[in-house]
């Protein structure tokens, strides 16, 4: 644009057209923590993630909270028992278009069974928190490195 002309919108910033609203992604909300595996991992990644409940829109002390916090716990405990090795496990509270996503990372590779013969008590107690909130248990090799992150959705309720 030369001489001075600036580009005007066709409508007032604050008062979208629904057309221009409905397209626009919603912001996400992401935080990870690393705890050390061992004796407080457990307590240490709970408060980790209830810490970051209120930037999530996650009403501490709610049902939905509670539900959050005892997934973590379950895969956490599960670090501690299989992926010992693990010297952390990252915790992670992903929030976006509606949905809650708790990962947690280990070191270990080995995928775990989640079919309904193959799951122990915790996982599938997991597995029922996430279905409570039209969620899903996932399982996937890690990214950036040679472990794999278990993945629990919730739908946020409203």
């Amino acid at each position: 644009m030369t001489g001075g002309a600036r580009f005007r919108l066709p409508w007032d910033r604050r008062r979208r057209p629904a057309a221009a609203v409905e397209h626009v992604r919603p912001r996400g909300y992401r935080h990870i923590a690393s705890v050390r595996v061992g004796v407080d991992a457990v307590r240490e990644a709970r408060e980790a993630a209830a810490g970051h409940f209120a930037q999530a829109g996650v009403a501490p002390g709610s049902a939905f909270a509670d539900a959050v916090l005892l997934v973590v716990s379950e895969l956490v405990t599960n670090v501690l028992r299989h992926a010992a090795h693990s010297p952390v496990a990252d915790v992670g509270i992903t929030v976006a278009a509606g949905h809650l996503v708790v990962g947690v990372a280990d070191a270990e590779p080995r995928l775990p069974d989640l079919t309904d013969d193959g799951m122990g008590a915790g996982l599938r107690l997991v597995a029922e928190l996430a279905a409570d909130y039209d969620g899903e248990v996932s399982a996937e090799s890690a990214v950036d490195h040679g472990g794999k992150v278990v993945l629990v959705r919730f739908r946020i309720p409203s």
